[in-house]
């Protein structure tokens, strides 16, 4: 579900402190639901980091290089091109992408906060996605 071997030994490792802590509170006669359920839950929760939604973006070489800069050439290769994305897109895809991918606001916290439909924020995200895939090409 993670597409990520670590990711998922986390995950697993997390599921089983959450069972360990509900130890002698659960009755039920299907243990195996409640494993299968505290780990789709711990899936959804990890996917819905921030950290996450950066490596699942198709541009994920070129943002991690913009990300991890640590040194003046690379900061202002990345500044670059930072500009050059945001210049073909609207002002407010700046704020969405802001508060979406940076914040971690989910895409129905940024709609309400751009006052917009929760499509039109997917839009606009695939959009930059797309120019950055684009910039990443060149």
């Amino acid at each position: 579900m993670l597409g990520d071997t670590d990711g998922a030994v986390d995950v697993a490792q997390e599921v089983f402190i959450i069972v360990l802590g509900k130890r002698g509170k659960y009755r039920g006669s299907h243990p195996t639901s409640l494993l299968w359920r505290i780990a789709t839950n711990q899936c959804l929760k990890a996917l819905r980091s921030p950290v996450n939604r950066f490596k699942a973006s198709e541009g994920e070489t070129l943002l991690e290089r913009i990300a991890c800069s640590d040194d003046i050439e690379t900061e202002v290769e990345s500044r670059s091109v930072l500009r050059k994305l945001f210049d073909r897109h609207p002002e407010s895809s700046r704020t969405i992408a802001t508060l979406h991918l940076v914040d971690g606001m989910t895409l129905k916290e940024t709609a309400l906060a751009m006052n917009m439909s929760e499509s039109g924020v997917r839009k606009r995200l695939r959009g930059l996605r797309k120019t950055l895939k684009e910039l990443e090409e060149i």
